[in-house]
């Protein structure tokens, strides 16, 4: 399904075909090695929107959709793990000086690699992670559900919200220190391999110099919302290495199908103004869920009882189909889903 040209793009699809598709059955099985964080780090791929000046690529939002699709279809927990990171940079792109000036260089270089732990600001007006002011210090407490990459990521990216109702982000080493507790790895159904895990927060002291953006929640949330009404491309990507386990015969009309959502999805997601049309995006995400789940249940029909073995392919990519389901809903989008279901 490659459109462009870029470099990226072709880095991308090396390190799919070299390194990510070989080994993702066992990836799936015993985690995302630390390995395959470095060769992702030396692709340029964790810089291909951050600016050139600070070392990325200055890339078109399509080059980035693109080599998505590319990861996700290789190694679904390794694209997640890694598609983390491009919040950071484009938190601080537009955030304060003192951290842009500071990690945007190491992170779009590919030096640093850092994750999110913001979608608990989504459940506001409940605020399970506050920050205020203590003594100079930022100081952090309450508990973050979901981290993914531990022990893989060097930062992460952290949220919470001030008693002035703003939102805070402000970057912390993803290790364990005084005021920062992790769970153990959970075991989940799909993507176990990504190494998410529950944070608990008591008093983590967080320097000025760390903060990467405040805004008010009411300014930041209309910004996260027109984020959540577009397709994710990873939906692409997986659905189409789950159509190339299909004869052609099989597969055309299938293809042909995922082809015309990912032409409208992507025309939507380039609409200058980014809430307008939002009952379309809402509408074609489904239908590109409902064609994701299409491909994957036919990999695995194809596949017969081969598909129930935990090494098979098709096994894998219908798991991963399900983690997209829900990876990153909201109440809009589930509902929204949830109505397409009911037809």
């Amino acid at each position: 399904m490659t459109i462009t040209t870029h470099p990226l793009v072709a880095r991308a699809r090396h390190l799919a075909d070299s390194l990510l598709e070989p080994e993702a059955a066992r990836v799936d099985q015993e985690g995302v090695p630390a390995g395959h964080i470095e060769a992702v780090k030396r692709s340029g791929l964790l810089g291909v929107t951050a600016p050139v000046e600070y070392g990325g690529a200055g890339a078109p939002a399509a080059v980035l959709r693109e080599t998505a699709e590319i990861l996700a279809g290789a190694c679904c927990s390794t694209w997640f793990v890694q598609t983390q990171h491009h919040t950071p940079v484009q938190t601080l792109v537009r955030g304060e000086p003192a951290a842009r000036e500071r990690l945007l260089g190491p992170l779009s270089r590919g030096e640093l690699l850092s994750g999110v732990a913001y979608a608990h600001l989504r459940a506001y007006p409940r605020t399970p992670v506050r920050v205020r002011r203590q003594d100079g210090w930022w100081r952090f407490d309450g508990s973050v559900p979901w981290f993914t990459g531990w022990g893989l990521n060097d930062l992460m990216l952290l949220a919470g919200v001030t008693e002035d109702d703003e939102v805070l982000f402000a970057f912390v080493e993803a290790r364990e220190q005084p005021g920062l507790r992790a769970s153990a790895p959970m075991r989940l159904a799909a993507l176990s391999a990504a190494r998410t895990v529950s944070l608990e927060l008591d008093g983590l002291r967080v320097p000025e110099d760390a903060v990467a953006l405040r805004i008010p929640y009411a300014q930041w949330a209309p910004a996260d919302r027109a984020k959540t009404l577009n397709t994710n491309p990873a939906v692409f990507g997986l659905a189409s290495a789950a159509l190339s386990l299909l004869d052609n015969r099989t597969a055309a009309p299938l293809r042909a199908r995922l082809a015309e959502l990912r032409h409208r999805a992507y025309a939507l997601a380039d609409h200058p103004e980014p809430l307008e049309r939002a009952e379309e995006r809402l509408a074609v995400r489904a239908e590109a869920y409902a064609a994701l789940t299409e491909a994957t249940t036919a990999a695995v029909v194809t596949g017969g009882g081969r598909a129930m073995s935990l090494t098979s392919r098709a096994q894998r990519l219908a798991r991963e189909g399900l983690f997209l389901l829900v990876q990153g809903q909201t109440a809009e989008t589930r509902e929204a889903h949830l109505r397409a279901l009911a037809g």
